[in-house]
């Protein structure tokens, strides 16, 4: 079976010879290019052969379109990015410095014909035609009630969200959220075939029950009406959420989480059953210092907890760029020893 194949296999339960096997290695493919941070990520190409050769070494079942969470910014306007030689590039400017930014910011019609677009369509169309029959092809969309941060920052974004002007809030979430869609169809259509709606905003340890309820959720359901679920992943950081699956599943029809570290995996499961996918994620930061033993230890558990019965994938974070690659391949190995079926 193709890893594309197997992953619809956990997804519908159908029988397959292993758990689908997720590694999100990102800002590593510079570093196996031998190219700056800066200089990887002005290409198209280069990210796209990044990707190929580090899924080609390790094995494991994706590729990612994704070039930093700051792309989006840019589609904004944000014409600034902060390289980093050990880490992941962020916003070093943000496009609305104060409330009146707000009504100046635009959305273009068609973001596919913003130049922000042009790389990510780039690596889209080659990672589309080397491996995107075969493979999990996966891009990243930050959620309306999420994206501000990238645009004004966390301390101004919880200032307007908790005390600001109502009508200013909402018609930066309008705006927001009109990107949101129009990335997730974009995506789509150039042959992505995993979608991973992020939203740290989307889990109560983050915003709390009530603002879930009146805050979050009404926001989720415009970025999304409309919007084809299939391939859809819930995902809010490294963030736990179990106790808002159901209402996800059942409001959102979204089937497929991807849980935070923490997370009670067999809990998770019980909710989300034969209905979707429970994604199990190691700790990648602890990942750092662990030992190969520990590692592998760490990954047994987690496919132990959640591989009877299917419908399970093993998953990491973001993999920072200081985890050792001894530490990659034993993760990596456990895995695929460990997620095996008879």
């Amino acid at each position: 079976m193709t890893p594309l194949e197997i992953l619809t296999a956990a997804v519908t339960g159908q029988p397959a010879p292993r758990l689908p096997i997720f590694c999100n290695l990102l800002d590593q493919g510079a570093r196996e290019l031998g190219l700056s941070q800066k200089d990887y990520y002005a290409r198209g190409e280069h990210v796209a052969e990044g990707q190929l050769r580090m899924r080609a070494r390790y094995g494991y079942d994706q590729v990612w379109s994704l070039f930093y969470v700051g792309k989006e910014a840019e589609l904004l306007g944000c014409n600034d990015i902060l390289f980093a030689d050990n880490g992941t590039p962020n916003v070093a400017d943000f496009v609305i410095k104060d409330w009146d930014d707000i009504a100046r910011l635009e959305v273009s019609d068609d973001i596919t014909a913003h130049p922000a677009w042009d790389e990510i369509a780039t690596c889209l169309n080659i990672l589309r035609d080397e491996v995107g029959a075969t493979h999990p092809l996966c891009a990243y969309v930050t959620a309306a009630n999420t994206l501000p941060v990238l645009l004004m920052g966390m301390e101004k974004w919880l200032e307007l969200l908790l005390g600001g002007p109502a009508d200013l809030r909402d018609e930066l979430l309008r705006k927001c959220s009109d990107l949101t869609r129009q990335q997730l169809a974009a995506y789509r259509a150039a042959g992505a075939n995993v979608l991973v709606y992020s939203t740290p905003f989307g889990s109560t340890p983050f915003v709390g029950h009530k603002r879930f309820q009146t805050f979050s959720m009404p926001w989720m359901r415009r970025d999304l009406d409309g919007v084809d679920r299939a391939g859809l992943v819930y995902y809010c950081g490294m963030t736990d959420f179990n106790d808002v699956i159901a209402q996800v599943m059942g409001e959102l029809g979204i089937m497929v989480h991807y849980l935070g570290p923490s997370a009670d995996i067999a809990q998770a499961k019980s909710i989300i059953g034969d209905q979707g996918l429970t994604c199990g994620v190691i700790d990648d930061i602890k990942l750092i210092h662990w030992t190969p033993e520990e590692t592998r230890a760490e990954v047994r558990r987690i496919c132990a907890a959640g591989k009877a019965g299917g419908h399970f994938l093993f998953g990491t974070g973001v993999m920072p760029m200081d985890i050792p690659e001894a530490n990659i391949q034993a993760m990596l190995d456990a895995a695929f020893e460990y997620g095996r079926y008879p």
